[in-house]
């Protein structure tokens, strides 16, 4: 009955996700963040693979004083959360500046 509907690809997902991700960025709640994590996932989300959208939704589950702590080295970042997403993102904000 529906066979001549196209199948959602797993490349279709995950550019949904990216999309979501973006939008969530730029909407965190507090204005510091929302420009600081906007920026940074407008650079660099839409290129990310699988496991870097997954990474970087696990990052985002945490709080935005929490977040901005790390950015601006207040505290370090706990061990788990310090992946591959979290140095690019530190990374991007060093050169930033």
């Amino acid at each position: 009955m529906f066979s001549n509907m196209p199948e959602e690809t797993s490349e279709d997902n995950l550019s949904i996700k990216r999309k979501k991700l973006i939008f969530r960025s730029w909407h965190r709640g507090t204005r510091e963040i929302d420009l600081l994590l906007g920026k940074f996932a407008e650079e660099y989300v839409p290129e990310f693979n699988a496991a870097q959208v997954a990474g970087y939704e696990r990052l985002l589950n945490n709080s935005d004083p929490d977040i901005y702590n790390w950015i601006t080295g207040q505290e370090p970042v706990p061990p788990s959360e310090d992946g591959e997403v979290v140095a690019l993102m530190l990374q991007f904000f060093r050169t930033a500046s």
